[in-house]
């Protein structure tokens, strides 16, 4: 069976999906025959993509929501049930980020990053898994990154979400196991560094515009997420990059942070000068909307600076 005919007909609730891959996943889900119920906390966004959904034949509901809050997540499987029926998915798909140095970054800004990234996947995932054990059938996706493996300099606190993301995704596969639900599943998929508005919205405070080296399209995220709505696992590492940075921290755990410490200095260094701030970790952020971030984009024209030569020269 292809994935189009797997998800046909399948509601599936997609949080954080104003832009970046979230976006994208629900745009080619309801294209396959999906019921998409999407959550964002920039309800105009959601209401065009819905519209956007619908125009070209699909089903879509939008839901206004903060996942931080755990009311707003119980409304946002309320309101799937109401249009759609029984939840057949559930990804935990929203998160922020925190860049520069762990001592530089107010800790009220790391606060808000756990609430979103842990406290928004714990409710998510418990919504979530109270009705697929009742019903004993499911598939619970959450969003990690190839920092749940391996620890990243200048994203600590977003690091160290995404490692308990990962940490919780095995230990609800093994309850599940041991409960004997074994049609309900649980996938954490864990991108490299994508090029989506995350980077903008971002908290910033290295005094540098975002960037990392070797970006990925945001494309491969959302055909892996595609994939885990039918055919999930329980490490999901997206791309070439992601499986050869988790492999290599598991054999040579010192030797690849410290590359990666080294990496992630090069690229701030590199940057433009940007001015530090929280982003839009608290409140959302107006004109970020696409899938691709054009982060990319941005950093051939660095590039290109530094180098003494034309944007249109270093492509």
């Amino acid at each position: 069976m292809s994935t189009a005919d797997a998800v046909a007909g399948r509601t599936i609730v997609i949080t954080g999906a104003s832009s970046g891959f979230g976006r994208g996943s629900a745009v080619e889900l309801a294209a396959r025959g999906a019921q998409v119920v999407v959550a964002a906390r920039r309800g105009d966004a959601l209401e065009a993509l819905v519209a956007g959904i619908e125009a070209d034949g699909g089903s879509a509901e939008a839901v206004h929501a903060d996942v931080s809050r755990r009311e707003d997540v119980e409304r946002i499987a309320a309101s799937a049930e109401r249009r759609f029926g029984d939840i057949d998915v559930w990804i935990n798909n929203a998160g922020v980020g925190g860049l520069g140095l762990f001592w530089e970054i107010p800790v009220e800004d790391q606060a808000r990053i756990v609430d979103v990234n842990l406290k928004g996947v714990l409710y998510g995932s418990h919504v979530a898994l109270q009705r697929f054990t009742a019903r004993g059938r499911g598939v619970l996706v959450n969003v990690g990154s190839v920092d749940s493996e391996v620890p990243l300099a200048y994203q600590s606190t977003y690091a160290a979400t995404k490692a308990a993301v990962l940490s919780l995704g095995r230990s609800l596969e093994e309850e599940l196991r041991l409960a004997g639900l074994d049609e309900v599943k649980v996938a954490t998929v864990m991108p490299y560094a994508i090029d989506t508005p995350w980077w903008t919205h971002a908290a910033n405070y290295t005094g540098h515009a975002p960037r990392m080296a070797m970006m990925d399209d945001p494309q491969l995220v959302v055909d892996e997420i595609v994939k885990a709505c039918t055919r999930p696992r329980t490490q999901m590492p997206v791309g070439p990059k992601a499986r050869g940075a988790t492999a290599s921290h598991r054999f040579l755990p010192g030797a690849t942070e410290r590359l990666t410490g080294q990496l992630v200095e090069r690229e701030v260094e590199r940057a433009s000068a940007s001015p530090t701030g929280p982003g839009a970790i608290y409140e959302p952020m107006a004109g970020t909307l696409g899938v691709d971030g054009g982060i990319r984009a941005r950093m051939r024209a660095e590039d290109a600076s530094e180098a003494g030569r034309s944007p249109a020269a270093s492509e």
